[in-house]
């Protein structure tokens, strides 16, 4: 391995937040996603789980002495409803479990069926609840918007409401993240100066598909800004390519 393939797999473990987001999930799969979020060559950025699994995720990981990997709650989570009240009571109830983040998915059909403004509603309901204390995600499932201008009213609309993430969807489509959409909500962001981060989950299987998109942002604000604390990548399986160009294979397994 050069050592460049190696510092991009390193670069990408340290962006990573693994996903459990499957309905079949169990306690046990929770406690052993945790336990993968610590590798020889250093944590993950975070998790992410369901509501009912924050307060587990953030015990076991305190458990660990993993203080800095940080539980991401899912709200709204998978079909981002236009129900602003219910979006804002989840967000409160993970936030009371332990969540270090909120993630909320932006109801993205009802921005399709040419509603503009509940979006932003829900966005800042929810960046109400987090205030100061955790930093809000809002993921825009750009696999189902597809317009570019959908795209960009929508990363427009979540950032003036409160966004200190955008993400460029669930992860959960047929449909993978495209570099369409990312430069967009690249370009959406640089609009306020790069204060806002980005996050990109769909299809990443391995470091190669993870460093089309890392260029893109290293084009756009420069390596300073891809840290976990302005970009993250959002997929699981990419950890075992991760890990198997640095020799470590079968350590991810959970």
């Amino acid at each position: 391995m050069t050592v460049d393939n190696e510092a991009q797999a390193r670069q990408a473990i340290s962006l990573l937040e693994l996903l459990a987001f499957h309905q079949e999930d169990t306690e046990q799969r929770i406690v052993s996603l945790c336990r993968s979020a610590l590798t020889p060559v250093g944590p993950v950025a975070g998790v992410c789980v369901y509501p009912h699994f924050v307060c587990l995720a953030r015990t076991t990981l305190d458990r660990l002495q993993a203080q800095d990997v940080r539980v991401i709650g899912l709200v709204n989570f998978p079909a981002g409803r236009p129900d602003v009240e219910l979006a804002a009571q989840q967000t409160r109830a993970v936030l009371l479990a332990g969540a270090d983040e909120v993630e909320v998915v932006y109801p993205f059909r009802a921005l399709l069926a040419g509603d503009v403004q509940v979006g932003a509603n829900l966005v800042a309901a929810c960046k109400a609840e987090c205030g100061s204390r955790a930093p809000l995600t809002v993921t825009l499932e750009t696999g189902d918007l597809r317009d570019p201008q959908l795209i960009r009213s929508a990363s427009r609309a979540a950032i003036a409401s409160g966004a200190d993430f955008l993400k460029t969807c669930t992860g959960r489509l047929v449909a993978p993240a495209t570099a369409q959409a990312a430069r967009i909500m690249l370009e959406s962001i640089a609009e306020i100066g790069g204060q806002v981060g980005l996050k990109v989950a769909g299809g990443l299987r391995t470091v190669a598909d993870a460093q089309a998109f890392l260029t893109l942002a290293r084009g756009r604000f420069g390596p300073n800004w891809l840290t976990p604390q302005r970009f993250r990548l959002g997929a699981s399986s990419l950890l075992g390519d991760a890990l198997a160009r640095l020799g470590l294979l079968g350590f991810d397994e959970f």
